[in-house]
């Protein structure tokens, strides 16, 4: 039996904060490594040492093995504990590990190596009585349409040794093979090394359930029972949770053993995970092994009250599973919410910057595992989770209510999130009766669901609420730095009728404000109703009237629709962050004279989002369909395609294969065919001949 005394992280962001916070509790001594556009992030004070792994990208960083290595070697470290993702589940680093005397917080190489490849996988799982989907291996586009025509469509594309969500089509049809195969394998050569691909028979809508597994250096292998990940967008977890409601106690045992005969098929060591896909009539079929601690593996922690990374570095000590484990049972129910930094109106584009303000209240129940702070930098080169939010309650209903609220009352500024839709969908009537499956977010559309947690305000109730608060807060805080006459309301005139007007933009849409104050520092505000003008010094009948008593520039209590609200504003690098009980804006002060210069030509493609140029499909002068793909970008691990928003003509390509872009970046300009005619016909010796 060994001892763990320095442990290094081989990860970033919240998995390496959580596994600090306990390694303090056991006394281990912590390592962090960073890369350059992590620096600044609180991991890295956190651990006892940190050292610097020059570069900003995966593969210069997290992922360069030797990099890694050599921190622990000069920092003495014992253990590394890989986290999830990056070196995690990469056999070879594991054995690079052993062979440089470290320990390895994980399983051992083979148990790795055999769950590499998702092919290998199921052939071994199927030879030990594990229930699998039939399909095969796809080298060529014909190959997809022989397993189809012995199993019929849809079918699921996969990469071989895919993982995270990455390298997988869903195909319906002949007409959609050449497309995905082509972008799954540029995606599983890019992401994981290995462009091979197979391809399985798909399930409509299952429920997507696993089990943890943990298993000693003793021979015992148990089960803590499962969790249940249906809540997906692009095959990617969102919300997960544990016990599922889908699980009689006969299925839980039949699960459990089918988990355990898995991993004892591949002699596993430590904790690990057996995904298995649950059809509506019971039946399962097993996915994949996660050789590694799962992102979700606190509501196993919630449910059971084990900690896993503890139980992990036990198992690495070479020490028996305790007595907790062996008789562990379920008692409530926990659900955890993924929060990411992503634009879901936008498609769920990735977003990067700074984060003005990051703050959750605490809250009885509810743990949140966090990578950034208030001021925090999120860098494009990783994945786009901020946080993991759980809550735990007694019954399901309550830990829904629980983990909604925490969200809603959370104050998130400077990014872009999928706060309001994770709220959404936990206020869903379909989440909350349990009839959660992979198409959960295909029959409701996100961006409506994000305004379901939003209370019993309408948008346009929120629209007005949120733009008066702001404005009255702006006219709190200039009145608070006047120097002179600080006892006027700010635009004091003589002319008492007249209104002080602001107008804001949130997202496409411009809103403006209209108040006057009175003496006694309440003020009546009006926005005008969609179509009406606003500029009135009287509210019209259906403009949306709010009420305010209080205002300063960080708090403003109004009334809106019979409804008092009380409204945090929080301004900062020229928005106004507002929150309240009715939701969330982003507001940019739009100027009445908007600066000279700083115009862009007419038609031009702007990147949504930071990230590389990976492909150009398209060249100048040629024609194109409204929704064509001009260009691929890749951000946070996945790509994305950037269309034509309308039929046209490429005028110009402005970047290049491999470049790094930035959010706003002009990449193509898409001109309309009337306008390419006439450059033409005004070229120099262009012909001009008079109709005949």
């Amino acid at each position: 039996m060994t001892s763990i005394d320095r442990l290094l992280v081989a990860n970033r962001g919240e998995i390496a904060r959580r596994i600090f916070r306990t390694a303090r509790a056991l006394g281990i001594s912590t390592v962090a490594v960073y890369s350059d556009a992590d620096a600044d992030l609180p991991f890295v004070t956190e651990a006892d040492v940190a050292v610097r792994l020059p570069g900003s990208s995966a593969a210069e960083t997290y992922l360069n093995a030797g990099e890694v290595l050599a921190a622990a070697r000069s920092t003495s470290a014992d253990a590394i504990h890989p986290g999830y993702g990056f070196l995690s589940e990469n056999a070879g680093f594991a054995k690079a590990c052993t062979e440089a005397g470290i320990i390895f917080v994980g399983p051992p190489p083979h148990a790795i190596e055999a769950m590499g490849s998702k092919l290998a996988a199921k052939e071994l799982m199927a030879s030990h009585g594990v229930p699998v989907l039939p399909g095969g291996t796809v080298a060529t586009d014909s190959d997809v349409l022989s397993i189809a025509a012995e199993l019929g469509w849809p079918l699921l594309l996969k990469a071989a040794f895919g993982g995270g969500g990455r390298g997988m089509r869903a195909m319906h049809g002949p007409e959609d093979v050449p497309a995905a195969v082509e972008s799954t394998r540029r995606e599983a050569a890019a992401a994981f090394g290995d462009g091979t691909l197979f391809a399985e028979r798909l399930v409509a809508a299952p429920r997507h359930v696993e089990v943890q597994v943990l298993a000693d250096t003793h021979g015992t292998v148990v089960h803590l029972f499962e969790r249940e990940c249906s809540i997906q967008r692009r095959f990617q977890k969102v919300i997960e949770e544990s016990p599922s409601v889908a699980v009689s106690s006969e299925l839980r045992a039949a699960l459990g053993q089918a988990a355990v005969a898995a991993a004892r098929a591949i002699g596993y060591e430590g904790a690990g995970t057996v995904e298995f896909v649950v059809d509506d009539e019971g039946g399962f079929f097993f996915l994949e092994v996660n050789t590694r601690l799962q992102v979700e593996h606190p509501v196993t922690e919630a449910v059971t009250g084990l900690d896993l990374v503890a139980l992990q570095l036990l198992v690495a000590e070479g020490r028996a599973l305790p007595p907790e484990v062996l008789q562990a049972e379920m008692g409530g129910h926990a659900i955890e919410a993924r929060l990411y930094a992503e634009d879901v109106a936008a498609g769920f584009l990735p977003v990067a910057g700074r984060l003005w303000r990051f703050e959750f209240d605490a809250a009885e129940g509810v743990r949140v595992d966090a990578g950034v702070e208030s001021g925090s930098i999120v860098p494009p080169y990783y994945d786009a989770m901020l946080a993991k939010v759980i809550a735990w309650a007694p019954s399901r209903e309550e830990a829904a209510r629980r983990l909604a609220a925490a969200l809603q009352r959370a104050r998130i500024h400077g990014l872009a999130t999928n706060r309001d839709l994770l709220v959404g969908v936990l206020r869903h009537p379909e989440f909350l009766a349990g009839r959660t499956d992979t198409a959960f977010l295909a029959r409701n559309d996100p961006v409506l669901l994000s305004g379901i947690g939003n209370g019993p305000a309408t948008a346009a109730e929120r629209s007005a609420a949120h733009a008066v608060a702001a404005a009255l807060a702006g006219q709190a805080e200039r009145r608070a730095a006047a120097g002179a006459h600080p006892g006027l309301p700010s635009g004091w005139r003589n002319v008492h009728d007249l209104p002080q007007r602001v107008t804001f933009a949130e997202s496409a849409e411009e809103v403006t404000v209209s108040y006057q104050l009175t003496a006694e520092g309440t003020a009546t505000a009006w926005v005008a109703a969609a179509g009406g003008g606003g500029w009135s010094s009287q509210p019209a009948p259906d403009d949306t009237v709010v009420t305010v008593s209080m205002a300063t520039p960080e708090v403003v209590e109004l009334v809106v629709s019979g409804r008092t609200v009380r409204v945090a504003v929080h301004a900062s690098a020229g928005t106004v962050y507002v929150d309240s009980a009715l939701g969330h804006s982003a507001l940019f002060e739009v100027p009445r004279f908007p600066p000279p210069g700083g115009l862009m030509a007419e038609g031009s493609l702007l990147s949504p989002m930071p990230g590389a140029v990976i492909r150009i499909l398209a060249a100048a002068g040629d024609d194109v369909a409204r929704g064509a793909v001009i260009l691929i970008l890749e951000a946070m691990k996945m790509e994305h395609p950037v269309r034509s928003p309308a039929d046209g003509v490429v005028r110009e390509i402005r970047v290049e294969t491999g470049a790094q872009v930035a959010a706003g970046d002009v990449l193509a300009v898409i001109g309309s065919a009337e306008d390419h005619d006439r450059d033409a016909d005004a070229a120099p010796g262009a012909s001009h001949r008079p109709a005949s």
